[in-house]
């Protein structure tokens, strides 16, 4: 057994190049997922059958594919069809954006459902409209159940990226692939990617209960 602390150290700046694009990517293509899966949790909740339908589609077709084979699809089997390339990085944005809004779409869904409906009915005794009673009376209290399973959603995302080392995105994985390819020490090369991830998950665990405990006593 040949543990290397030295590469412990000198793999460090490979992750420090990756944690950032892994961050990146996280940040840009949940922010996006985000404003995709709000209207389209909206739209399932559509009284159109056409408008819903669109919506569950969409949502049941990237729930049911696996992320590595939209990875694919989108980086590689789109681009051959049309005959053009695509850059991994924004196909990397893409992907996350598309595969998270699925998610967020049914978090959106499940959030105004769980609101009671007489909080609907009280808002139209007050003489709002349907727009007016969806904005200042279901969703306030909708966003607050929404935000633990948003928040579970925003660390399945962060690791999800790894994924996108298939297509030579230069996150955390892809960083300790070319660091390995150099050194052969895979040993400590991917334990510091581990731990690089429990660095961003761990913080964002405790602040995801933290914020679950205030709504509770909210």
């Amino acid at each position: 057994m040949n543990l290397s602390p030295e590469s412990m150290i000198d793999v460090i700046p490979y992750l420090t190049t990756g944690l950032w694009y892994t961050f990146m990517i996280t940040i840009v293509g949940v922010a996006v997922g985000c404003v995709i899966g709000t209207v389209f949790g909206l739209m399932r909740l559509a009284n159109n059958r056409l408008i819903s339908t669109i919506a569950a589609i969409y949502v049941e077709v990237v729930r049911g594919t696996p992320l590595l084979a939209q990875i694919f699809f989108l980086h590689f089997g789109v681009p051959n069809l049309i005959g053009f390339s695509m850059d991994a990085l924004i196909s990397g944005y893409i992907i996350l954006a598309i595969n998270s809004g699925a998610y967020i779409a049914e978090i959106v869904r499940g959030g105004v459902q769980s609101v009671d409906k007489g909080q609907l009915e009280a808002g139209m005794s007050l003489g709002l409209n349907g727009y007016q009673t969806m904005r200042y009376i279901i969703w306030p209290q909708a966003v607050k159940i929404m935000i633990p399973p948003f928040g579970n959603q925003f660390i399945i995302s962060l690791k999800d990226t790894s994924l996108l080392a298939t297509i030579a995105v230069g996150e955390l994985i892809y960083q300790a692939q070319q660091f390995t390819a150099l050194t052969f020490d895979a040993f400590e090369a991917y334990f510091m990617v581990c731990l690089f991830y429990l660095v961003m998950t761990i913080p964002a665990s405790l602040f995801l209960r933290f914020t679950e405990r205030r709504l509770e006593r909210s």
